[in-house]
C-alpha cells in the first residue's frame, strides 16, 4: 500500500529546501524527506566558515566559474541569479553584504538565522517534513521507497525532486549512496571525484611535524596558464586552502592524466624578482640561511621551510642572490594525488547532464527531477557552489510546476 502525495522532495539541503519554497508558494502541497533527524546540516556546516552565499562579480564572469559546465549551467543561473539569492535572504529579514573579492555574506556571517527563518516560512506554507527517512529507490510501479523509523514506507507523488547531495560529507547526509540506485536503473552517472580539495605532498618528517597547520599568505599560485593570489594551509599530508581549491579541478585532472604535477608558488608576491635580488645581495655574514632569508627577504618560517623542502626534493642548491630570488618567486611544489573525497569540500561527478532534459527531469524517469550537487557540475568555493544549488533547485521547481500542469 502506498501513500499518495502531491509533490515529494527528497533531500533537505539548499536545493531541496529552496525548491520546496518555490513549489509551496505556487500552491503545491509539498512533503520533504531527509535521511537525517534534521535538515540543512551541510548548510549549517558551511556557515561555520562564514556562509559565503554567492558572489557579486559580473554575471558573465560568474557563469564562467563553472568551467566545462558553464554553458549548461547558464540557463539555470539566469532562472535564479546571485541578485535573486540576496533578495531571498533579505525577504527573510537577513541582510547581506559584499566582502572582499565580491564574496556575499549574511550579516553576522552565520547560517543559523537564515535557516531558521527559512524553515519557519516553509512551515507556514504547509510544507510537511519527514525526517529519518532514507530513500532506497523505486517500486516497479514507480512509487518511492523509504526506510523509515518504523520500517519500510511507500509513497506515490505527482512529481518528485531528488536533491541528495554529493559524496563528501557522509556524516551530514551526503554519502552518495543514491548512486547505486541510479546505476541499477541504468541512469548515466559520472564517477564521483573530489573537488575543492587539498593535495598530497611528500613532506620530510621535520617539515610535517613543525609546520602542519601553518598558513601561507599572501602567496601566488601558478599552474599552466592560471595564476591567482590567496592563501594556503600546510597539512600533515600536503597543502589545502582557498587558493589551492580554486585550482583544484585543473590540478586533479592533470594528476589523473600525468600521475603528478608541479605547482609553482610565489612566496613574496609584493616584491619583484629584481627587488628580491637587491635585498639578497646584502652581506650574510655569520647568519644562518633561515635568519638571512627572514631578515633580507621578509619570509615567514613556513615559507623558508618550503624552500628547504624544495632544495631537498628537487635537489636545488641556490648559491647566488639570483638563484635564491628565483626559488622564492618560482618555488616548485610536487603534488602526487588529491587528499581524498572524504576530505573534499565538494565533489565532481554524479548524474550526467545528458541524463536530464532542460527542465532537469530524468529522461528515463518521467516526473522525477534532480538538482544540486548530485548532478555532474562543479564550481570553486567563493559562493559558486551554494548559488548553483539554489539555482538548480529553482529551475527544477519550475520544471515540476510545468510537468504537473501538463499531466
Amino acid at each position: 500500500m502506498s501513500i499518495a502525495l502531491d509533490i515529494a522532495i527528497i533531500g533537505g539541503g539548499p536545493a531541496g529546501l529552496f525548491a520546496a519554497l518555490r513549489l509551496a508558494e505556487a500552491g503545491r502541497a509539498v512533503t520533504l524527506f531527509d535521511a537525517k533527524p534534521s535538515v540543512g546540516r551541510k548548510f549549517l556546516m558551511a556557515g561555520k566558515g562564514g556562509l559565503n552565499l554567492t558572489n557579486s562579480e559580473d554575471f558573465d564572469l560568474f557563469v564562467a566559474r563553472y568551467g566545462e559546465a558553464a554553458e549548461w549551467m547558464a540557463p539555470y543561473l539566469k532562472v535564479f541569479t546571485p541578485s535573486d539569492l540576496r533578495a531571498f535572504a533579505e525577504s527573510l529579514n537577513v541582510s547581506t553584504f559584499v566582502g572582499t573579492s565580491g564574496h556575499v555574506f549574511p550579516e553576522g556571517m552565520k547560517a543559523t538565522p537564515l535557516l531558521r527563518a527559512w524553515l519557519k516560512k516553509l512551515a507556514a506554507l504547509g510544507v510537511i517534513f519527514k525526517t529519518r527517512r532514507r530513500w532506497t529507490g523505486w517500486r516497479e510501479d514507480g512509487a518511492l521507497l523509504f526506510e523509515g523509523p518504523e520500517g519500510d514506507e511507500v509513497y506515490r507523488a505527482k512529481a518528485a525532486l531528488l536533491a541528495l547531495g554529493g559524496a563528501s560529507w557522509k556524516h551530514l547526509g551526503s554519502d552518495g549512496g543514491w548512486a547505486e540506485v541510479f546505476a541499477r536503473e541504468g541512469i548515466p552517472l559520472a564517477p564521483f571525484r573530489p573537488a575543492n580539495c587539498g593535495f598530497i605532498c611528500d613532506w620530510t618528517e621535520h617539515f610535517r611535524n613543525r609546520f602542519a597547520g601553518a598558513v601561507l599568505m599572501p602567496i601566488v599560485l601558478r599552474f599552466g596558464d592560471k595564476t591567482l593570489q590567496g592563501e594556503a594551509v600546510i597539512t600533515e599530508k600536503g597543502i589545502e586552502g582557498g587558493a589551492v581549491y580554486a585550482l583544484s579541478a585543473l590540478l586533479r585532472d592533470a594528476i589523473e592524466a600525468q600521475g603528478e604535477v608541479v605547482l609553482h608558488l610565489d612566496l613574496r608576491p609584493s616584491f619583484s624578482e629584481e627587488e628580491l635580488v637587491a635585498h639578497l645581495r646584502k652581506p650574510r655574514g655569520s647568519q644562518s640561511l633561515s635568519n638571512f632569508l627572514r631578515k633580507a627577504a621578509g619570509l615567514s618560517p613556513v615559507a623558508i621551510g618550503l624552500m628547504r623542502e624544495a632544495m631537498v626534493r628537487e635537489k636545488v642548491n641556490p648559491e647566488t642572490p639570483e638563484a635564491l630570488a628565483d626559488l622564492i618567486k618560482n618555488l616548485p611544489l610536487r603534488l602526487s594525488a588529491t587528499t581524498g573525497i572524504e576530505r573534499a569540500i565538494s565533489v565532481a561527478g554524479g548524474v550526467k547532464r545528458e541524463a536530464l532534459d532542460e527542465y532537469l527531469m530524468l529522461r528515463r524517469k518521467r516526473g522525477i527531477f534532480c538538482a544540486g550537487e548530485m548532478v555532474d557540475w562543479e564550481a570553486p568555493t567563493g559562493g559558486y557552489m551554494l548559488q548553483g544549488c539554489f539555482s538548480t533547485g529553482a529551475a527544477a521547481a519550475r520544471g515540476i510546476l510545468d510537468w504537473v500542469a501538463r499531466a
